[in-house]
């Protein structure tokens, strides 16, 4: 059966516009020419259901693109759709759950507080309802219960917004050497082939992905536990023994570094020295432009000395 576009706009539930665009996209092919005529098949139609079905599935166009074409070649979705539904899916057990503005401000201590939960709303915590300004779903309700601990133990929402910043970006730099690491000795034979991986390919892919996802939060989990035992302990020990209240005592910042810098001086020093030669190099830097300093002020070079 031949359609022309308005008719398969109104069997496919797509607009005209919209039709045109998936075949601007590649994602539909053109129409057969008839005279002055474009003419749509069945074929069109069921590719026009399919898109709309992945696209309710959550599916990006770029992703649908990339299926159909492996449907396309010849090979059955199934396997790409349980790999791309692996990848795409939760990767936590947690369940997210709706809070009202109420609730919420009732859990950091009953004062309305727009310009942290704007905060929260910018770093995904909270996400709005469509159509109830009073309601937000919180995806990690344990991320939530923590913000509460602490601003309940005295930490300002403020802070807790920035620590989750920059916590963000060193958790993101970990899960990418996680995914570096398992694309090259895991997954790369599915990826570094002359071909696009085969249905059977797609489906091994995927159960190594279901098998691995775990690892990665329980190395963290030990890792850090590790390291919080290991700082708390040189913390409590340095405090004791030099007997000064904390905030006498020299602040300590966490600063974040592009990657490319940290792999430049884990390639110089080692990964467990990085840190140290960082703080090193600042040290010098300061040092450096304070003799700068001194020496621009008219200092004479025998004069340096005292200065230090």
């Amino acid at each position: 059966m031949t359609y022309r576009i308005e008719d398969l706009a109104h069997r496919s539930g797509a607009t005209v516009r919209t039709i045109r665009a998936y075949q601007d996209r590649g994602l539909l092919p053109r129409p057969e020419r008839r005279g002055r005529a474009n003419l749509y098949s069945d074929a069109h139609l069921a590719r026009l259901r399919r898109i709309a079905d992945l696209l309710d599935r959550g599916y990006t166009l770029a992703s649908i693109k990339e299926l159909l074409e492996a449907w396309d070649a010849g090979r059955g979705l199934g396997g790409v759709l349980g790999l791309v539904a692996e990848v795409d899916g939760p990767w936590t057990d947690e369940e997210a759950v709706r809070i009202s503005r109420a609730e919420l401000d009732e859990r950091f201590g009953g004062s309305p507080d727009d310009a942290a939960v704007a905060d929260a709303v910018e770093l995904g915590v909270l996400e709005p309802v469509p159509d109830d300004e009073d309601s937000f779903l919180v995806p990690s309700p344990q991320e939530l219960t923590v913000a509460v601990e602490l601003h309940a133990a005295g930490v300002p929402l403020s802070a807790i917004s920035g620590h989750l910043r920059e916590l963000r970006g060193q958790v993101e730099h970990i899960a990418a050497r996680f995914l570096e690491f398992t694309t090259e000795h895991v997954f790369a034979r599915y990826l570094d082939g002359p071909h696009r991986p085969t249905d059977a390919d797609a489906a091994e892919a995927a159960s190594l992905v279901r098998r691995l996802r775990p690892l990665a939060q329980q190395t963290v989990d030990a890792e850090l536990a590790r390291a919080m035992r290991l700082l708390a302990v040189r913390q409590l020990r340095q405090q004791l023994a030099s007997g000064e209240p904390a905030a006498a005592r020299p602040m300590s910042r966490s600063v974040s570094l592009p990657e490319d810098t940290m792999r430049a001086v884990e390639g110089l020093v080692g990964p467990e020295r990085a840190a140290e030669f960082i703080c090193l190099a600042a040290e010098r830097e300061v040092r450096a432009r304070g003799l700068d300093a001194l020496t621009s002020k008219g200092v004479p070079p025998a004069d340096l000395d005292e200065h230090h």
